[in-house]
């Protein structure tokens, strides 16, 4: 049975993939700066899937940036697992993003001159560690990707290279894998194929994903969901269906409408 619950965010820290406390984050100065974080506090559980929902210029990429570590925050602590990150100078976040992070994004980022399997073992390759092939092979098999291994991006789906994308983001068994729009360029089908691999690498693989999203549907395949408004948490459901998610949308948009005199 879905249960939709509009709260603040509270979960045990000790049990979070990824947190924030305080988090802050502020565009330009004085009349003209902007508060794209305002004070959020939120955990992140690992072994789930969280997708993260607002309106336009609510927060929800500044957010998965600074959690990711690919944004500095202006206040504020962020931590990916037991490591401060938001007082890491710039090569300690990097060998972080490198070793801890994974990432897919909307538009693949794939290098088109190296076929499927190069391209999902190249982070390894980039930081020198061994292929554990018992795990590459369960991520091909995962997501169906054993018939693609030499082809090229140019020979491959949009889902199919997102697929590929998606083992390159779990290929060195990163903690946390941050997902931005993943299915915003790809086709309804696709798009569900990449949802489904998505959320079966929850469950079947015990990842940790955190994606952002501007589709309901998309929502829903996650085990929860946070919207954002304003720079500030705003809501929490858990157990998502389109329609629930939809709902918190809907009394986000209210909220920002002024009142009728």
């Amino acid at each position: 049975m879905d249960t939709t619950v509009y709260r603040p965010t509270e979960q045990t820290p000790a049990s979070s993939a990824s947190c924030a406390r305080s988090l802050t984050k502020v565009y330009g100065r004085g009349a003209a700066a902007v508060h794209a974080l305002d004070g959020v506090d939120i955990d992140f559980a690992a072994g789930a899937f969280t997708a993260i929902m607002g309106p336009s210029g609510s927060g929800k990429s500044t957010l998965m940036h600074v959690l990711a570590g690919l944004d500095q925050a202006t206040s504020g602590t962020v931590r990916l697992g037991d490591t401060e990150i938001t007082s890491l100078g710039d090569d300690a976040l990097t060998r972080l993003r490198r070793d801890r992070v994974g990432f897919v994004f909307q538009s693949f980022n794939l290098l088109p001159m190296f076929t499927a399997e190069q391209n999902i073992l190249l982070p390894l390759e980039l930081a020198g560690s061994p292929v554990d092939r018992p795990w590459f092979d369960t991520l091909v098999e995962t997501l169906g990707l054993g018939q693609r291994l030499t082809h090229r991006p140019s020979e491959l789906s949009g889902g199919q290279q997102q697929r590929v994308a998606i083992a390159r983001a779990l290929i060195a068994k990163p903690e946390v894998v941050f997902a931005d729009e993943p299915t915003g360029n790809l086709d309804s089908r696709s798009g569900a194929e990449v949802l489904s691999f998505l959320r079966r690498s929850v469950r079947e693989l015990g990842r940790t994903i955190i994606m952002v999203t501007h589709d309901p549907t998309a929502a829903a395949y996650a085990d929860r969901v946070v919207l954002l408004a304003d720079g500030r948490i705003a809501g929490d459901i858990e157990n998502p269906t389109p329609e629930s998610v939809l709902m918190g949308l809907e009394a986000l948009r209210t909220l920002e409408q002024p009142a009728v005199r």
